[in-house]
């Protein structure tokens, strides 16, 4: 008896089988598949996870995300597949304003042969240094950041913020940098802007046993892993807050915060995802 009542209650289930041409066992298995969370909700759920990690992570794209992915969930499925989960859900970001360079050369100074030739590899930290200015306007001005970016992994070894765009900005992003790592005698390039041709920056230079470097006039690529971190920091932090109704002091806390943010925590493809700062350590301890 209990045998007819279970064939009973599959009745509508073989009817329904039997009307939609799949077989009794394909549709129990597509049932319990419905009751299992979805592969894809569960990579959205990690993405979600890794961008609350920071406020700033807001501003990672596919690739950065792909390869957090793969460093901490240890994600061995496909780029195309974040790519796609990523469309599907909005989270695309979409670039507006684009960065000019305001560094204006010197006619009248010595110049200096280019060594880097647009080679941004280096071997060791501290070999190769970059170095630019780049203006945020705000309320009450214009501010001046000038920064030094070691090759090796893309941190920022020092920086300085002022009012002006004299030489002594430059003069004190690079001795700050210096003085935190301990560096002297490496390749430091710039563009030939008189900031980096003054006497003043030529001496500091010469006090350090660094060798100079010089993009040629017009060449905005022989300084583009510079010109890189300036754009990243205005697309990723800078344009998103609308700098032109902040106080110069404000600006000066952000752009200080972002910069540590950016050696320390955020996603640096180059170093397989690793952290500027964290990939230098990495290399400290094997050394070591």
């Amino acid at each position: 008896m209990a045998y007819i009542d279970q064939n009973r209650n599959r009745w509508p289930v073989i009817r329904l089988c039997t009307v939609l041409g799949v077989s009794e066992a394909g549709y129990y298995k597509r049932l319990r598949a419905r009751e299992r969370p979805d592969a894809d909700e569960i990579l959205l759920a990690r993405i979600y996870k890794l961008l609350s990690e920071d406020e700033e992570n807001a501003n990672y794209g596919v690739r950065r995300i792909y390869l957090g992915l793969k460093l901490k969930y240890d994600y061995t499925g496909g780029y195309r597949r974040v790519l796609r989960v990523y469309r599907k859900n909005n989270l695309m970001i979409r670039r507006k304003r684009h960065p000019n360079g305001i560094t204006r050369e010197d006619a009248l100074a010595q110049k200096s042969e280019n060594l880097i030739c647009q080679d941004f590899t280096a071997k060791a930290p501290n070999e190769k240094w970059l170095c630019d200015i780049t203006e945020v306007p705000c309320a009450d001005g214009k501010l001046y950041l000038s920064a030094v970016l070691d090759c090796y992994d893309g941190a920022i070894v020092g920086f300085s913020m002022a009012e002006h765009m004299r030489a002594e900005l430059c003069v004190e992003a690079f001795t700050r940098a210096c003085r935190k790592e301990g560096a002297r005698g490496m390749i430091f390039h710039s563009d030939r802007g008189s900031q980096f041709t003054s006497r003043a920056f030529r001496e500091e230079l010469n006090t350090r046993g660094a060798i100079r470097s010089m993009s040629g006039t017009g060449r905005c690529y022989d300084n583009a892993h510079m010109e890189s971190f300036f754009a990243t920091l205005k697309k990723e932090k800078l344009y998103r807050i609308d700098t032109r109704h902040m106080g110069r002091d404000a600006v000066k806390s952000i752009i200080f915060r972002y910069i540590h943010y950016y050696n320390l925590r955020r996603i640096y493809s180059p170093n397989g995802g690793w952290p500027p700062m964290v990939f230098r350590n990495r290399h400290a301890a094997r050394a070591a």
